[in-house]
């Protein structure tokens, strides 16, 4: 899908507000609510959009330390990326997870308790996946900058 200079006001405004109501949108973009309300299913349809959250602190679900882990595997198999990727989308911690260039084969980003809930992630999960060789975590002493919009070129 060709974005043009309306659909980038459209997602531009969604990204920093998703609650807005069709009308709402619609005012702030210069557009009337029934192109509008078209424009956004068509970015909905398109995938462009690909969903609405919330996003909620991490800190009020207790789950204080964003911890980063580096990950190496014996054998860079497509079998073996395959069941580590797996393993990966199933812990419900882990919050990204990215095959990499470079020293290690992953980059994992996970959120949990405190220091022993990394422990036990580690122990538990992360050496008894077939194939792990090194491990290696570094965890956040403070977020500098987090933000989940995207820039929308113009």
């Amino acid at each position: 899908m060709t974005l043009d200079a309306t659909d980038r006001r459209i997602l531009t405004e969604l990204q920093k507000h998703g609650r807005l109501t069709n009308v709402d949108l619609a005012a702030r973009i210069n557009l009337s609510p029934s192109p509008c309300l078209a424009r956004v299913k068509a970015l909905e349809k398109s995938g462009t959009i690909d969903r609405y959250v919330a996003l909620v602190k991490p800190e009020a679900l207790g789950l204080g330390l964003s911890v980063f882990i580096q990950v190496t595997l014996e054998r860079q198999t497509e079998r073996g990326l395959a069941d580590f990727e797996s393993r990966m989308r199933a812990f419900d911690e882990v919050m990204e997870c990215y095959l990499m260039t470079g020293d290690s084969d992953y980059l994992v980003r996970l959120v949990v308790k405190d220091i022993e809930s990394l422990q036990r992630f580690i122990v538990r999960e992360l050496t008894t996946i077939p194939g792990v060789a090194n491990i290696k975590s570094s965890f956040a002493l403070k977020q500098v900058k987090y933000k989940t919009a995207l820039p929308v070129p113009p």
